[in-house]
This record gives C-alpha cells, sequence and structure tokens, in this order.
C-alpha cells in the first residue's frame, strides 16, 4: 500500500507547525460537535432535533447551485457558456457508483451511520493526522462540508463569503447546527450527489462532472476506479495534489484513497495492488467556453446577444453566470459560417480594413448573423483582435444607400418611378446650402446621362437626381423620418439636427452608420413595409426548464417587435423592383451580387473620400449589409460599394440563397416606367 516517501517528510519544526495547523480545525469541529446538545438545548439528546434547529437557509432548500448558463444557436448547436464557476450538475444515476464511494472513503467513512455529526470521524481524523504528520482526513462529514461549500459559494456579498469561511467556533456551530437540520430533510443519496455536484476539484472544476471532464475527457458516469480515487484524492488541497502540476503528489494520493478503500472492503487488495504501481494519467478534455471571447461560432453576436439580455430584458450578469439559463438565439450557423468565409476571403484576419457583414431576418427581426474579420476579444495588441462590436457601432457613413430613403419619402409623397428630373452636372442645390456657400454636388464619373426618372437614377445611384429630388421634396425631414421609421436607429442621436441645419448631403449618406442599423432598415423593404427591431434570442429558459421571470415572477417579454406599414406597403413593393435592377441590369451598380435564378434587390454605397464602402442586398428572406472600414483612422479604402462589398455579399449568400427555391418580390404597388433593360432572372 502506498505510504508517504520519508524522504518528502516534512522537517521538525515545520512538521510541528503543519501539524498545528492541521489539528486547530479539526479540534474547533471536534468542540463544536461535543457542545452541540447543550447550546441547542437537552431535547437534542433525546432525538427532537426537527423542533430545535432554525429554519434551513434557502440556499440549501435549493438544489446544488446550478452554475453556467448555455447559449444555442437556431439550430440547437452551442455558442458558448457563462459561468464564474465551471459546473455542470448532474444526477445521482449520472455519478459512477465506484466515485460515490470513493469520496465517501476518502472524505466521511461513518457517512451512512452518523446524522451529521461525527465526533467518532473527528477523533479518528485527529489521530491520523497526528500520526500522518499532515492532513490526511478531514474533521468534518460529507454534511458539514456541503453546508460550508453551498454557503462560500452562494454568497453575493464580502461579509457573506467571510462568515462561511472565518475560523470561529459560531461558524462551526452553525454548520452543524445546519448539518443536522439536513439530515432530517434530505436522504444520504440527495446529500452525497448535492457534495458531489458543488466541491471544488482544482483546474476551475466545480463538481464532478466538470472534473471527470477536466482530467479525463470522460463524463462522471464513465470514471474508473482509479480515475475515481485520484479525484476523490483532490478535495482536500485540490492545487497541491493537481495531476497537472505534481503527478507524484496526485498518485500518492490516489494510492491513499485506494489503501482505504480496500481496508473498508469495497475493492479488493488485489484491485489496489493493480492500480498503484501505475503513473496518473490524466488526459484532460477542453475546458468549456466561457463568455463571448470563448464562443465557438459568432463572437460578435455573442456580444450583442449580451448586451440585450442585460440591458433590454433586465437579465442581471450575475444571473446569466450562475443561473443555470438555456439561452436559445437567432443565430444562424450556417450563415455565420459562409458569412466568416466570405469576409476572410476578401480580406485577411487583422487587416487594418475592417470587413464587417451583418444579416436581419425580414418580418421577423431575428439577427442571422455578424461577421468581421476580427476574433471578439480584448487584447489590444493584437490586431486580429476587436472588443468593438463594429456590426453594431456606427462608426462610418454608408455612401448611397441613403438614397433609398429618400426614394422612399418622395413615393410617399406621390412622386412616381417615372418623375423626370434634368439635372446639371455639376448641379447647385436650391434649396440647400454648405454652411454659408452654395452646396454642390458632382457624380462619380461620367456615366449619368442628365435627364433620368427615379427608377432610373437609383439604379444608376446619380448624386445629381436625388440633391435634386431632395431640392423637389423641400425639406430633408421626409427622408431622415422614413429612414427612422425603417429601423436605421444609428440615425436617431442625429435626425433633428441633420434637419435643423437643412443637411442636403443626407442623401449622400456621410452619418456615421450601424451595419446592424443599415441591415434591419432595408429588411423592412424585403418584408414590404413591416419594420420589426433587430433581436437576437428567441426563448430563455431558467435552470428548470421554465420561462424566466422578473423579479415580481412575471415571465421576461422575449418576443418579436414590429411595425406593419412603417412604409407603406405600396412604396415598399416598389422600392424592391426597382433596386432588384441594381443587381441584374447592366446599368446597376451592385451586379456582383447577382445570384442567378433569384432576385436579389440591393443599392451600394461609398461615402465622402472612399473612408468607407458598403453594400445591402435582401430578398423576402434575408436582408444582409456589408461596410468596409478601418475602425481605427480614416483611409481610402479603395474601390466602391459594388466591388468589395457586393462580391462579399454574393460569397456569403450564394450557398444559403442557391439552396432554397427561389422567393421573388411581389409586383410593385406603383406602377413602374417601361423597362430599362433586360427581365430581371
Amino acid at each position: 500500500m502506498a505510504r508517504l516517501d520519508p524522504q518528502r517528510r516534512p522537517r521538525p519544526r515545520l512538521r510541528a507547525a503543519g501539524l498545528l495547523l492541521g489539528v486547530l480545525p479539526l479540534a474547533g469541529a471536534l468542540l463544536a460537535s461535543l457542545l452541540l446538545p447543550w447550546i441547542v438545548g437537552p431535547g437534542l439528546a433525546a432525538g427532537h432535533t426537527a423542533s430545535l434547529l432554525e429554519p434551513l437557509p434557502v440556499e440549501l432548500t435549493d438544489a446544488t447551485p446550478v452554475g453556467r448558463s448555455t447559449v444555442l444557436a437556431a439550430d440547437g448547436s452551442l455558442i458558448t457558456y457563462f459561468y464564474s464557476h465551471n459546473r455542470t450538475p448532474v444526477h445521482a444515476g449520472q455519478i459512477a457508483a465506484v466515485m460515490k464511494q470513493a469520496m465517501v472513503d476518502a472524505e466521511d467513512t461513518r457517512f451512512y451511520e452518523h446524522r451529521g455529526l461525527d465526533v467518532q470521524g473527528t477523533l479518528r481524523a485527529l489521530v491520523t493526522n497526528l500520526s500522518a504528520g499532515t492532513v490526511r482526513e478531514g474533521g468534518s462529514t460529507i454534511t458539514q462540508q456541503l453546508v460550508k461549500q453551498t454557503l462560500l459559494q452562494t454568497a453575493t456579498t464580502p461579509e457573506e463569503r467571510q462568515a462561511a469561511t472565518e475560523q470561529s467556533l459560531g461558524r462551526k456551530l452553525r454548520e452543524a447546527r445546519l448539518a443536522l437540520a439536513l439530515e432530517e430533510k434530505y436522504s444520504k443519496e440527495e446529500i452525497l450527489t448535492r457534495y458531489l455536484n458543488i466541491v471544488y476539484f482544482g483546474e476551475g472544476a466545480y463538481g464532478v462532472q466538470a472534473a471527470a471532464q477536466a482530467y479525463f475527457g470522460v463524463p462522471a458516469a464513465d470514471l474508473t476506479l482509479a480515475q475515481a480515487a485520484m479525484l476523490a484524492g483532490l478535495v482536500q488541497t485540490p492545487t497541491a495534489d493537481s495531476p497537472l502540476a505534481d503527478p507524484d503528489r496526485a498518485r500518492e494520493r490516489r494510492n491513499d484513497v485506494l489503501e482505504r478503500m480496500a481496508r473498508r472492503g469495497h475493492i479488493t487488495e488485489q484491485q489496489a495492488a493493480k492500480i498503484e504501481p501505475e503513473p496518473v494519467r490524466p488526459a484532460p478534455g477542453p475546458a468549456p467556453p466561457n463568455g463571448c471571447v470563448g464562443a465557438v461560432i459568432g463572437g460578435f453576436f455573442c456580444d450583442f446577444l449580451q448586451r440585450h439580455l442585460v440591458q433590454n430584458l433586465g437579465i442581471s450578469q450575475e444571473q446569466l453566470e450562475n443561473g443555470g439559463l438555456t439561452i436559445r438565439t437567432t443565430l444562424r450557423p450556417d450563415l455565420q459560417a459562409a458569412a466568416d468565409r466570405a469576409v476572410l476571403g476578401n480580406l485577411p484576419m487583422g487587416d487594418p480594413l475592417a470587413a464587417t457583414f451583418t444579416a436581419v431576418e425580414p418580418g421577423t427581426g431575428k439577427v442571422l448573423a455578424m461577421s468581421v474579420n476580427r476574433r471578439f476579444g480584448y487584447d489590444a495588441a493584437d490586431p486580429a483582435q476587436e472588443s468593438v462590436n463594429l456590426n453594431v457601432a456606427a462608426s462610418q457613413g454608408a455612401g448611397s444607400t441613403y438614397k433609398v430613403f429618400v426614394a422612399a419619402a418622395a413615393l410617399e409623397r406621390g412622386i412616381p418611378p417615372s418623375n423626370v428630373i434634368t439635372a446639371s452636372e455639376p448641379y447647385v442645390s436650391r434649396v440647400y446650402r454648405n454652411g454659408t456657400a452654395p452646396y454642390v454636388v458632382d457624380n462619380v464619373g461620367d456615366n449619368y446621362p442628365p435627364t433620368l426618372t427615379l427608377e432610373e437614377a437609383l439604379i444608376r445611384s446619380s448624386n445629381t437626381y436625388f440633391v435634386a429630388l431632395e431640392d423637389q421634396l423641400g425639406s430633408v425631414e421626409g427622408p431622415v423620418r422614413a429612414a427612422q421609421r425603417m429601423g436605421l436607429f444609428s440615425l436617431d442621436p442625429v435626425a433633428d439636427t441633420i434637419i435643423a441645419q437643412r443637411r442636403g448631403s443626407f442623401t449622400l449618406g456621410p452619418e456615421a452608420t450601424s451595419p446592424l442599423a443599415l441591415a434591419s432598415a432595408y429588411s423592412t423593404l424585403g418584408a414590404n413595409g413591416t419594420q420589426c427591431v433587430p433581436t437576437p434570442v428567441t426563448e430563455v429558459f431558467d435552470a428548470n426548464g421554465q420561462p424566466v421571470t422578473d423579479s415580481s415572477g412575471t415571465p421576461i417579454p422575449i418576443g418579436f417587435t414590429c411595425t406593419p406599414e412603417a412604409v407603406p406597403s405600396a412604396v415598399a413593393t416598389t422600392l424592391n423592383q426597382i433596386l432588384v435592377g441594381d443587381t441584374a441590369l447592366p446599368i446597376g451598380t451592385g451586379t456582383r451580387a447577382a445570384i442567378p435564378g433569384h432576385q436579389i434587390a440591393g443599392k451600394t454605397g461609398t461615402s465622402q473620400d472612399r473612408f468607407s464602402v458598403a453594400f445591402v442586398g435582401y430578398t423576402p428572406r434575408y436582408a444582409a449589409s456589408v461596410m468596409v472600414f478601418n475602425p481605427k483612422r480614416n483611409q481610402d479604402v479603395g474601390g466602391f460599394g459594388g466591388g468589395r462589398g457586393a462580391q462579399i455579399w454574393h460569397d456569403a449568400m450564394l450557398p444559403i440563397v442557391s439552396a432554397q427555391p427561389p422567393a421573388p418580390f411581389p409586383p410593385p404597388g406603383i406602377p413602374l416606367g417601361p423597362p430599362l433593360g433586360p427581365p430581371p432572372g
């Protein structure tokens, strides 16, 4: 049987000090146990414990602290966990019988005989530790340890943590009283299971399931005798006895547990002798992901989700990390993966230029994917990490994508798609000014006839036509309000200022724009005028599988928020048919986004000095924006929205759209003019 290596025994003075440190807590526990009948009253000795004990704290009447919350994608696959303690509670039947026995033999040999306190066991532990020269047995029963660990791990204030750990007779007495009460209320099987689910095994693993995964990569139900003995030996000093830190010491502790199991007849001498010469062979499983930095997929989506849960739904961070919630989200892993490939296929990870792809479902507001050529993280020295959610933040302008809002306002005012304007090159606004100077605008390139209809001007993306159309409207308020109603929420903080300052440049999209807001606004067109607030979650359940509630017990409202006719359906369906031409007609600026056999509506955008390029494409099923810009400084990104922007959109959406039957847009609610080219495919 295993014995302490004489060369590893402490020197006399250190040994004496260690003995003193080991004996004092045990002596305190012993004293508490011996004095308890006189402190709580003589009736205790007569067996009338229930009437004399204080009520159990709620922490001890509840189940084991549930630990981590699980975040799932729309298809049920894992995105990440949130936890402060890595714990996965399991039922008694999910723990190997040999693990239960090893823990009892290692920690509390008379567990099935006592009623929460064990004076005989405390005395034996005192003698054993004095003889061994170190702490080989604890003085507290498993029930007492369960009380201490539960109170410690559920503590929410420094005072509660102090009360759970202070070295005082009062704490020992309270633990003893609560241990007796637990034994009155719960079966031995329940107490042992709760203890195995709460005890710390080192390596960040709380509970036997997490420990089995952390050290051996197996579930607790599959632990072998050797593995169970090693884990049981960790509980007293998990850091020092870890096989990952000190394999020899872990082997010594494992063999000590095996010896005790054999001595009590729970395994044979031969079983112990066969294992003892063998080294400890840990095979650690991967640590479960924690938070958005560790997300398996969609780190930036996860960040948006976390903020939505805390800020919009009122779920606290503590509840998120320790409430055992199950959060079902709207993330489409297939679209997320396709988008990740698309952005990285066009711009490498960590490139100074950021490429964002953000997708929303028209008619529901479900956020389907958020991709960036970055990893979500907080290491500022790593150019491949970014903690600012570039899919949500408003940083650069989206260029001519804003012309759609001017067109929507014009159609609402009764100006038809056939509305003809002849605009000079350059065009000098009759309504808007650049400070005290006239507001003058040019087109980019020479492919713009001076006389255009609204329909053709939108497909060609004529700057001069749309400033002239703003002149015709007489105020920028209509386009600004149309954009807000459609869901361009990044405009809200500056909308009134744009109107008050009569910024004719609005149609050219210089305002800092959130990629998510841009996708949201165009999804309103895809839903024929119904605007839905972008939402990343569909269901949140508590640890019992019930819908999560607020402090009053009312279920938290998680449904989608939609506004029918945010713009008239006739306007939306008309714009849809016009914008199909942007990808389908030779005169369109977004032809790279075309997917044969499917109607793709879209609009390109390029901001002033090409500090950003954008493309928004959509169908009745999907709306997604692409923006490319430098998030750290102004930089000419090169090209236009119909180049890299449309290409990323195409590469992301091709496998998704092609896998489904075509979803054509409904006919226009306002008659269009004569065809501008071949019919869209």
